[in-house]
């Protein structure tokens, strides 16, 4: 469920999975500044043929959430993805690097533009946000854990591009089927170290979180 289904979700009274431009949007409506995902969409590979690109760009671009991810998902044109952030004019910051992770491996080979090391610093960059009453949000790219890394991952993306390729010209179909197939190409190697991430990401947003909350608490006193 993204940012434009959401109406006729509701509307129709149907069940669904929010992807991450759905989840910012919903979050910030219940007064959420900070959630955690495992990755987020982007620039597809080839894209500048299929015009394939998330909604999660533009929606950290106009609606104030910070985004703690594990970086855009591997399967995607990183480089792209990261231009299209700047455009959107939105802060993407490496936590503890200056490397911008790749999902499954902490360096994608692109420079991370800014970098903050403690959950300290992070509470401060939100309630910067909210002071400014910043019209988006930002991106914290956390590297998954070293002993985590999925390192024959590469391989399997490239193979499970050509054979998307084959079966699906573009669409909402595209990303599931492509995690899909790494998965089992990978022989889940890509599963596990996407749990391993996730849980990761989850446990830095709650220690940003916690830090956050209680900047507010000061400002109430």
């Amino acid at each position: 469920v993204s940012r434009r289904d959401l109406p006729a979700i509701l509307a129709q009274k149907k069940n669904g999975a929010t992807t991450v431009s759905g989840t910012i949007l919903i979050a910030k409506m219940v007064g959420i500044d900070i959630m955690a995902t495992g990755g987020i969409g982007g620039v597809h590979r080839g894209a500048e043929s299929s015009m394939d690109i998330s909604a999660d760009l533009t929606e950290l671009g106009r609606t104030r959430v910070l985004v703690v991810c594990a970086g855009v998902k591997s399967i995607l044109d990183i480089p792209k993805t990261l231009e299209v952030l700047e455009t959107q004019g939105v802060p993407v910051i490496g936590f503890g690097t200056d490397k911008f992770p790749s999902f499954f491996t902490r360096d994608s080979g692109c420079k991370a533009p800014l970098r903050m090391d403690t959950p300290e610093e992070l509470a401060k960059f939100v309630s910067e946000l909210r002071r400014l009453r910043y019209p988006g949000g930002g991106l914290l790219a956390v590297p998954i854990p070293a002993d985590k890394e999925a390192h024959n991952v590469e391989g399997a993306i490239n193979q499970a591009l050509k054979e998307c390729s084959e079966k699906i010209s573009e669409g909402r179909d595209v990303t599931p089927f492509l995690l899909g197939r790494v998965n089992e190409l990978t022989k889940g190697e890509s599963l596990k170290a996407n749990l391993a991430l996730v849980k990761n990401n989850t446990k830095v947003a709650a220690q940003i979180a916690v830090q956050y909350h209680r900047l507010l608490q000061a400002e109430r006193k």
